[in-house]
């Protein structure tokens, strides 16, 4: 006769031992806090770096145009492109107004870029 042997193909790992040092919910909120602190010192220390001068820069050339009736902020921006790029110029011009919308009212006074021909 013969002897049938059976070995198990897997053999779990023993158990690690567990540490003894458990942290408490306060230990947990030090830890966290103490994260915090550190990657926002980091932050505000790589921050310090910013880019500035101590000249004053030159403000862009400007012109002052009334609205007249009938005048919306295309067709001023379409006078004023130069390059044809009419929509960057009405942006510019919003920009330089601190304009909300593209509505325009008659006797407005605009500041625009100046034209260089």
């Amino acid at each position: 006769m013969s002897t049938l042997s059976l070995s198990p193909a897997f053999s779990p790992a023993p158990a690690r031992a567990r540490s003894t040092v458990r942290l408490t919910r306060r230990g947990r909120l030090v830890v966290f806090m103490t994260s915090l602190f550190l990657v926002l010192g980091v932050a505000f220390m790589l921050a310090g770096g910013a880019v500035g001068t101590d000249e004053a820069g030159q403000p862009a050339p400007t012109e002052i145009v009334q609205v007249a009736p009938g005048d919306t902020l295309w067709g001023i921006a379409s006078e004023i492109a130069t390059d044809g790029d009419v929509r960057s110029m009405m942006s510019e011009i919003e920009r330089l107004n601190a304009l909300e919308s593209a509505g325009l009212s008659a006797g407005q006074k605009l500041r625009v870029p100046v034209v260089s021909d």
